[in-house]
């Protein structure tokens, strides 16, 4: 059975799943990412495990979300939000490895409302295959605070914080 066809009990496969969602918005290629994030017209979120970035390196300016946190830190209404994600109408272009992980990204961003959230074609690797702006990861102290963000675990006690009785 391929990813593409209709499986028992209405399930689709991956691929299928990849083409409907990146039907419901445009996706952007590196340079007219590049090109937006220079002007201020959209912020970069780089959503890739931190082994990826330590080997690859860093986008200049791309904000790095674990894509477990992704939805607290851009939710305009969330209280763990990013500073820049201050209303609906940001444009956000998701950016993973190689741009599959990236698009169903985008489309939970979509739930939320965020009707311009994007990603990018071919993710980090077509970044840098573009030629590219890419700095090592130890240049990551030198790229500011904001450029990592802390989970809402590490930063803010959560209200289901198991605390061990007497035994």
């Amino acid at each position: 059975m391929s990813g593409t066809e209709e499986r028992p009990g209405g399930t689709t496969g991956i691929d299928a799943l990849l083409k409907r969602v990146r039907a419901g918005y445009e996706r952007v290629g590196p340079r007219d990412a590049y090109e937006a994030a220079r002007a201020g017209e959209a912020l970069l979120v780089d959503i890739r495990y931190a082994a990826l970035r330590e080997r690859d390196g860093l986008i200049p300016g791309a904000v790095v979300i674990e894509r477990n946190e992704l939805e607290w830190r851009l939710d305009p209404q969330g209280s763990h939000r990013l500073p820049e994600a201050t209303d609906h109408d940001l444009r956000v272009v998701v950016i993973c490895n190689e741009g599959y992980a990236s698009s169903l990204a985008a489309e939970s961003l979509h739930r939320l409302g965020l009707h311009r959230a994007t990603d990018l074609v071919g993710g980090f690797q077509a970044w840098s295959a573009a030629g590219l702006p890419v700095v090592p990861a130890s240049a990551q102290d030198a790229l500011g605070p904001a450029h990592e963000t802390p989970g809402p675990a590490q930063d803010t006690p959560g209200p289901a914080q198991y605390t061990p009785g007497p035994a």
